[in-house]
């Protein structure tokens, strides 16, 4: 059985030339941040303005939470298969990922729904509006990282041969991209859940 040889950032050419990337994806994350933070920072002053009545939050948006926890558990092991050379267990925790932000993103559709019919709207509550551009910008960064997961998936659905698999892994670029994708997903995860506590605080108190 082969296995993996040892590579080093330093001595190969390959990731060297990729390196910016981790950069361009940290100043991304950091982008993102700030925009939450200005968000949150307006929500904060406009609490005691007038007009503001809190508004109740969905309670599929507690299912979503778990969904969306449990999605970083299964890219984590799938980031730990793909490592191991078990290709046929990252693909399956590939697929479970997958399925789980698409009903992440499904039950906050849902929740908006639920917003809807029960009469809370944007443009009769500012409370409502932020629930909505809050959640409705985390559910566009939830879509950016499905679109990429779904790349590696179609790649590892490809390479269902552990040769194939094997020569995919062992490519620099490629075991980038794996990391680069998890660092993504738990970040927004951990985004996720941020807002929902601080929503959960504010529209209770």
């Amino acid at each position: 059985m082969p296995t993996r040889p040892k590579t080093s950032s330093k001595e190969n050419p390959f990731t060297k030339r990729r390196e910016p990337l981790h950069f361009l994806l940290w100043l991304g994350i950091s982008s993102s941040v700030l925009i939450f933070t200005v968000i949150l920072g307006i929500y904060i002053v406009r609490k005691v303005g007038p007009s503001w009545q809190n508004t109740p939050l969905p309670g599929v948006f507690w299912l979503s939470t778990v969904v969306i926890l449990l999605s970083s558990v299964s890219l984590h092991e799938a980031k730990d298969a793909f490592n191991k050379e078990r290709f046929a267990l990252y693909r399956t925790c590939l697929t479970i990922t997958l399925l789980l932000g698409m009903a992440f993103m499904g039950m906050q559709g849902y929740g908006w729904l639920q917003m809807t019919e029960q009469g809370i709207l944007m443009q009769d509550n500012p409370s409502a509006g932020f629930v909505y551009v809050l959640t409705g910008l985390h559910v566009v960064h939830i879509l950016g990282g499905l679109v990429f997961m779904g790349i590696l998936f179609r790649e590892a659905t490809k390479n269902r041969s552990y040769v194939d698999s094997f020569v995919y892994s062992v490519n620099p670029p490629n075991q980038l991209r794996v990391r680069l994708m998890t660092i993504y997903w738990h970040f927004v995860d951990v985004l996720w859940l941020f807002l929902f506590l601080f929503l959960l605080y504010h529209h209770a108190n």
